[in-house]
């Protein structure tokens, strides 16, 4: 058995050295190139001040700043845009308001259209407490109406075991 080991042994580390090589191509390969920042550093400071604030519309639980999916760079392309020709802060978010909605905004507004979004996780936690309340209540009952049952079996064999004595 040991001479079957040490032939298998060098193809074994020969097929790990390759798939090892095969994933860092892979990962070369398929690896973004990096953007190049805005001449202007402010500028940039300024477009990444604005895309901290949206939701990336493709990951959804990210901001575009931190996203690397193609519409969150076009985003701040169009952020970078817009702040060159001018445009306030202000007038970028309103501008992606009026064409993505409430949901580009990683803090909404509350609003009756976000209503849900803003208190439906305490309203489903009282909600959660509530049941879980009850539940423990209902089983403390459980317990007691046996633990009753027990004492009240306890006592009928006593009032028997008294009974046949007496006969």
């Amino acid at each position: 058995m040991p001479k079957f080991k040490s032939i298998i042994s060098p193809y074994l580390i020969w097929l790990r050295i390759c798939f090892l090589s095969c994933g860092l191509i892979m990962h070369c390969a398929i690896a973004n190139e990096a953007l190049p920042l805005a001449a202007n550093p402010e500028l940039e400071s300024q477009v990444t001040k604005i895309a901290v604030e949206l939701r990336c519309l493709v990951c959804q639980n990210e901001t575009i700043a931190g996203s690397n999916a193609e519409l969150a760079v076009d985003l701040r392309q169009q952020i970078r845009d817009q702040l060159q020709n001018g445009k306030s802060k202000e007038d970028i978010m309103a501008y992606m308001v009026d064409r993505y909605g409430d949901f580009v905004l990683y803090n909404p507004p509350v609003k009756t259209s976000t209503f849900v979004l803003w208190f439906g996780p305490f309203v489903l936690l009282l909600a959660s407490l509530w049941t879980l309340l009850r539940h423990i209540r209902r089983e403390h009952r459980q317990e007691k109406t046996v633990q009753d049952s027990v004492d009240e079996l306890s006592q009928a064999r006593a009032l028997l075991s008294s009974v046949k004595k007496d006969s």
